[in-house]
């Protein structure tokens, strides 16, 4: 069951897991009727899933980040496209105290299309 959160032009939650610089383009593309995530504003969206549909996206996720230097989210509403660069940092928190919680975080940094100088 996937229940979704508030629209991103909401107020953000304290602690979200999801977040992307982006801005996002009013003009959807002419072959899709979704809005094109682009870089310039923050952009945030939280889903609650069954353990199966989590799995899903973390495979296909998963085979993106392996594949290509590009990952592609998208929904009816909206397609993310974010060219990543490297390292990707993986965070992982477990919190036993009260209710135990398990928290893992993937943080992919932007990709520059910067080069080094040359030396001469």
């Amino acid at each position: 069951m996937t229940d979704r959160s508030p629209p991103a032009d909401a107020e953000p939650e304290a602690g979200a897991d999801v977040e992307a610089e982006s801005d996002i383009d009013p003009a959807p593309e002419p072959t899709a009727d979704r809005t094109t995530v682009r870089s310039g504003r923050n952009f945030e969206e939280h889903y609650r899933l069954d353990a199966s549909e989590a799995g899903d996206f973390l495979i296909e996720l998963g085979e993106q980040l392996r594949g290509s230097d590009e990952v592609r989210l998208v929904t009816d509403e909206w397609e993310l496209p974010f060219a990543f660069g490297e390292p990707i940092e993986l965070e992982i928190d477990f919190e036993g105290v009260g209710e135990p919680e398990l928290e893992i975080e993937l943080e992919l940094p932007g990709r520059t299309d910067d080069s080094a100088p040359t030396v001469e």
